[in-house]
Order: C-alpha cells, then sequence, then structure tokens
C-alpha cells in the first residue's frame, strides 16, 4: 500500500498530535465531570475519578487512562503522523498532565505556522484550500440530499396533534418547590451559536483565529485519516479490540473542533469525504486486479479483515467503515470533488473518485460496501435479532431518515418504550434533524402496547381523572410514599397495570442484552453509536449499557446516551459503571411531574429512587429536568424530538442545564 505524503510539517503534525492527546484526555475526563461545569462536591469523590499524572504518579502506573499506551488510541495515530517515537512517551505525559490545557495556546501556535521555503507553503496553501473546498462540497451535498428542516417539522407537528389529542391528560403540578435543591454552580449560558462560550477556554480565543479556516479543516482531516489507519498496536496488553472508528476518538475529535470552532456538520463533511475518499482507493484497486481475480477471490478481497477497506490517505491508510455510497446525493458530490480529492490523494487521482462514485450506486457497489464494513447483508436495516434470550419474540432494527448509505461515520438508534400503536416505534424520531445515520428498534411491540394501553386506559378514566383534580398525583410523588399509604382507587390501578408492566421490565431487560449483542457483534459497523431511548426504550438502552459494561469497559462503541423518562432504579443500578461504557456525554432526562411513571413504577422501588423523574446525581451524568416540557408520560411520544433540540448533542458542552 503506498502511502501519501501529510501536507503538514513535522512540527505541525507534533502539535497536532498533542492537542489530540489533550482532547482525548479531556474526553476521558468529561466521564466523570462533564466539561464546561464548574467542579463541585457533587456527593463527593466516589474514588473513580480519571488521576492526572501531573499529582506525582507517572502515566505508566494508570492503565486505565485513554492517552496510556496501552489503551490503542494515541500510539496509533502517533505512527499514523510519523511521529518521532522517541516523543511518544512525553507526549502522553504531557496529555495526562493537570497543566495539559495550559499548553493548548502554544500548540496552536505551532499549527499555525507556515512551511519554511515559500515552494512548501504555497504548495500547502493550495492543498488546504482545496481540501476545505471538498469539505464544503460534501457538507452542501448532505445538505442537499436531505428532507428540509421545515417539511420534517411540518410532519412532526402533524404527529404531535394527533397525538395531544388522543393521549393527553391533564397535568400534574410541577414538584419543582418542594425537592430539596443542590447547587451545581452557574448555568451554562445557551447563546444559540455553535457552542457556548466557556469561560476556561477563552485564553485560547486569540490563538485559534491565528489559525486559518484551511488550516483547522487540515488538521482535523488529518487527525481523523489517523484514527481511521489500520496502524494498531502490536502490544499484547492493549485493551483496544476493535478496530474502526472508536467512539472514544470521535469524541476527542468533536471536541478539538470545539476548541478550533469548526461547526460539527463541517466535521461531518470530512468524516463522509473520507469514507468516499477510502471507498475511492479500494473500487481503484478492484478495477485494476478486476481481470486477474476470480468472482470467489474478489468477494474474499472485500471481506479481508471483516471491515477493512483500505486507503492511502494524508499521513496513513484508512479503513473504509461507512455503510456505502448508493444515494444520489452523495454520488454527484463525490463525482464533483473528484479533481479536488485527486490532488490530494495522487495514487487515486481524479479519474479513480470519478470511477468509484459513478460505481457507487450499483447493486455490486453496494454489495461490496456493506461486506466492507462487516456487516451481513444489509447491516443494521431489517436485522431480526435471534430468538436467543428468554421470551424475546420480536426485536428489529428499521432504518428511518435519509442518511443511509451515505458514507456516514457515525450510527444513532433510537428505542421508544411507551407504544400505543406499531407506528409508534418510528413516528416520534421522523423528525428529527440530525445527519447521522438512524434506525429504530421495534422490539415486542404485543406487550409494550399492552401496557401503554393499560396505563392510557387508566389515565383516561373517570376515578384517575378526579384522582387529578384533588392533587392525589402530587402527594404520591412529592413523598415517595409507601404503598399503603396510598389511595385504595390508586392501589386498585397499580394491581391492574402491574401484570403488564412486570412482564414488559422483564422484555426491556432481555431487549436490551439483545442490542447489546448486536452492538458486539459489530452489525451497525465499527462505527461510533448514539443511543437514545424514552420510557421502557430508555430501560433497553441503560440494560444495554450494563451488557456491555460487562465485557466493554472502555467506551469504545457507545459515544452518546440519552434516557428520557427512563423506569431505572438509582440507588440498586450500577451507574457508576455504565457511565464508563459511554465515551461521551451521558444524559438523564426528567419531569417531577410524571406521576404516572410513579405508579406503574410502584412505590416499593419508588423509595429507591427513579431516574424518570428525579436527578440521579452520579458524577458525569446530566440531569436535565424538562418538567416544564412535558405534561405526562405519554408526552414523550411527540415531545421527544424538541426535548433533544434543546439538549444540542453536537455539543462537546451541556448547553442546557437545570440549577437543582
Amino acid at each position: 500500500m503506498v502511502e501519501a505524503t501529510s501536507n503538514l510539517t513535522p512540527s505541525q503534525r507534533y502539535a497536532a498530535s498533542a492537542l489530540f492527546a489533550i482532547a482525548l484526555n479531556q474526553a476521558q475526563i468529561s466521564q466523570t465531570k462533564p466539561l464546561g461545569i464548574p467542579s463541585t462536591d457533587h456527593g463527593g469523590d466516589d474514588g473513580e475519578s480519571i488521576r492526572s499524572s501531573g499529582g506525582g504518579d507517572p502515566i505508566s502506573e494508570d492503565a486505565d487512562l485513554w492517552v496510556h499506551e496501552v489503551s490503542g488510541l494515541l500510539r496509533p495515530v502517533f505512527r499514523c503522523l510519523q511521529i518521532d517515537s522517541s516523543v511518544w512517551h512525553g507526549l502522553e505525559e504531557i496529555a495526562a498532565s493537570s497543566l495539559a490545557k495550559d499548553h493548548i495556546g502554544a500548540l496552536i501556535k505551532l499549527l499555525s505556522e507556515d512551511a519554511s521555503d515559500d515552494n512548501g507553503c504555497s504548495e500547502m496553501v493550495e492543498k488546504e484550500t482545496a481540501l476545505a473546498k471538498g469539505a464544503e462540497a460534501m457538507v452542501q451535498s448532505i445538505q442537499r440530499g436531505s428532507v428540509s428542516v421545515e417539511a420534517k417539522k411540518e410532519k412532526h407537528v402533524e404527529y404531535e396533534n394527533e397525538c395531544r389529542e388522543k393521549y393527553s391528560v391533564p397535568e400534574a403540578p410541577s414538584l419543582a418547590e418542594d425537592k430539596e435543591t443542590e447547587s451545581h454552580g452557574e448555568d451554562v449560558v445557551k447563546d444559540g451559536g455553535h457552542n457556548p462560550r466557556i469561560v476556561e477556554d477563552e485564553k485560547h480565543v486569540e490563538e485559534v483565529a491565528l489559525l486559518s479556516h484551511e488550516r483547522k479543516i487540515s488538521v482535523l482531516y488529518e487527525l481523523l485519516s489517523a484514527c481511521l489507519a489500520d496502524k494498531h498496536e502490536e502490544n499484547e496488553k492493549c485493551t483496544r479490540s476493535r478496530k474502526g472508528y472508536d467512539a472514544r476518538h470521535h469524541v476527542a475529535l468533536r471536541l478539538l473542533a470545539t476548541w478550533f470552532d469548526i461547526r460539527w456538520i463541517k466535521m461531518e463533511g470530512v468524516e463522509t469525504m473520507a469514507a468516499c475518499s477510502a471507498m475511492a482507493l479500494q473500487k481503484s484497486i478492484e478495477n485494476k486486479e478486476e481481470e486477474s481475480l476470480s468472482p470467489n477471490s474478489e468477494w474474499d478481497n472485500w471481506k479481508r479483515g471483516g471491515i477493512v477497506g483500505a486507503a492511502a490517505l494524508t499521513g496513513g491508510t484508512l479503513m473504509a467503515i461507512t455503510g456505502g455510497l448508493a444515494a444520489p446525493a452523495i454520488a454527484a458530490g463525490f463525482g464533483a470533488l473528484a479533481p479536488t480529492l485527486g490532488t490530494l490523494v495522487p495514487v487515486i487521482g481524479a479519474s479513480g473518485f470519478a470511477a468509484a462514485a459513478s460505481a457507487a450506486g450499483t447493486v455490486t457497489g453496494s454489495v461490496a460496501v456493506a461486506a466492507s464494513f462487516g456487516a451481513a447483508g444489509a447491516g443494521l436495516a431489517g436485522t431480526k435479532m435471534a430468538r436467543r434470550t428468554g421470551d424475546i419474540e420480536e426485536f428489529e432494527f428499521k432504518a428511518i431518515g435519509e442518511d443511509h448509505n451515505q458514507g456516514r461515520l457515525a450510527v444513532e438508534i433510537l428505542v421508544a418504550g411507551f407504544v400505543l400503536k406499531e407506528e409508534d416505534f418510528v413516528k416520534p424520531w421522523e423528525g428529527l434533524t440530525s445527519n447521522l445515520e438512524r434506525y429504530t428498534v421495534q422490539w415486542e411491540s404485543k406487550n409494550i402496547i399492552a401496557v401503554s394501553t393499560a396505563i392510557q386506559d387508566w389515565l383516561t378514566s373517570r376515578v384517575a381523572m378526579e384522582l387529578m383534580r384533588q392533587g392525589a398525583m402530587h402527594t404520591v410523588l412529592n413523598s415517595l410514599l409507601a404503598a399503603m399509604a396510598w389511595p385504595a382507587t390508586i392501589l386498585v390501578a397499580a394491581d391492574f397495570i402491574d401484570s403488564k408492566w412486570s412482564i414488559a421490565i422483564d422484555r426491556s431487560d432481555k431487549a436490551g442484552r439483545l442490542l447489546a449483542e448486536a452492538l458486539r457483534k459489530g452489525l451497525q459497523g465499527n462505527r461510533p453509536v448514539t443511543l437514545v431511548g424514552f420510557s421502557l426504550g430508555a430501560r433497553v438502552v441503560f440494560k444495554c449499557l450494563q451488557a456491555l459494561a460487562e465485557t466493554e469497559k472502555n467506551a469504545e462503541i457507545v459515544e452518546r446516551v440519552v434516557l428520557l423518562g427512563a423506569p431505572i432504579s438509582i440507588k440498586n443500578e450500577n451507574w457508576r459503571d455504565v457511565r464508563k461504557t459511554v465515551a461521551g456525554r451521558f444524559i438523564n432526562v426528567y419531569a417531577t411531574n410524571d406521576w404516572t411513571l410513579g405508579v406503574a413504577f410502584r412505590a416499593s422501588l419508588l423509595s429507591q429512587g427513579l431516574a424518570g423523574i428525579q436527578p440521579v446525581c452520579i458524577p458525569g451524568i446530566e440531569d436535565v429536568d424538562v418538567s416544564d416540557m412535558v405534561e405526562g408520560h405519554s408526552s414523550y411520544l411527540w415531545k421527544t424530538q424538541q426535548i433533544l433540540e434543546r439538549l444540542e448533542l453536537d455539543n462537546s458542552y451541556p448547553v442546557f442545564r437545570n440549577t437543582l
């Protein structure tokens, strides 16, 4: 495999590597202290927070650090960027130091320097300009290929109106004034821009201004290429078990883009362009070898390594770990990029990109791409998990949105859990405007519809309406009373719901294990995953993370998690272990007025706390109170989209947070 020469100078590659290492360590720190939130006791140190070498212990003694050599996260990047091995350990020590962020300004200044000779500087600027134009063209292609935001919102409003008419119930009083308060410092102000202004990073604004937009894109592109490169550690102690786009790398790049003040959609354009580049080279190699290969050996070539399709890119070999390039919008954008990318990747050339663009939309191309990222058939889409876990009868992934087979390097899996008809597994998510490749899970619809209908029937009964008018539900949640103290009519309702609810809880726990099995098998491709679930769907997600925690404690797979109205106990679940399986943001969305969840979950467990109606108060988990948005548990059907928009998941920092 021929390797292309990096467009950065040696000192710039060193600076880029150091910045990435610092971002990687800061991303890990956010697992116990969300970035941008001032330090607080937050219930005291649980002894599991991330240590830094600045306190005295050398990094070599702390193998749990993501920047440690056995993590397999940094040294392959250093190797790909041709960093002298004699400085690797020093870079790791700097990244893990408590003074690491003090180096950011100097490293950014180093990145801003140009090549020493005029010819080299001119060539660098030319390539950087071509790369930035290519990224912009891909962003435009992504935006052209998507349904308009207005059309999505209009469709979702129709669904919301339909749900409100059928399922809305009177709102119980909020408990905001009754619960104990706990200060978490000043709120982070949501300014409507790409990222909130975090005071601790403002000192680097001047240095960032020295970097041109083109240089920022070039640095991010080369770091991405290095993250995806097939240059893994030979160290037997390496804890990284998977190749591909590691979720921890994704979080670090997201944070670095924040420091560079680059909107994330630009980075998505860079990711898609990298995926296209990989496929272009693979297709080019295939075309050259086509005459000498038999059909069987050609197929074996695609399957080699499970997910590997190598490409010579700036700084090293890149793996094609994308779900495909069959979408017309991307194929068109890809073809338009041929002249630009051809100058950056000479081994392919413009003709190679053009050939790949035309081949991407063919059946053969699509099948080959599916094989290249390790999926059987079409990956998650249409996959039905075998009934190997208890009584699970239905567990199927369904593709939603328009971002499939478009070279996306990240996946989102969405799980509904309060469902009154089969279409409710899909419709709550259709209005989302993210550019991820998205899937919803349809699971145990018979049982989930049964328990949801039972709850809804009781909510709309005359007895329930009278209890709400009397404020009885407020009493139930405010005091978290034992079952014997509840009004008899509420106990009757709980008994009526309980049998169906118990079955649904059991199925959700087993469905969570099936989801974990799918992720471990890599059916999503070796790409970072965002998991979102509401109601019992949130429990599916949580149980999935618990299953991953049994074997995967290093957050390779899952990047972000959002739980909404989760029927999960706070005190008798391993929240801290589960948090370690998520590389990036972990958000618990709750509503203090969701008394429906309280009745369904029963008072015996309310005494242990319930994530769906109160904060979990675990370091590294963002607790977000949406009582002002949620009228009742069924509201998550039509309010989830609005809540997710409010959370602004693409930001590295929390932008919406309550002062408890």
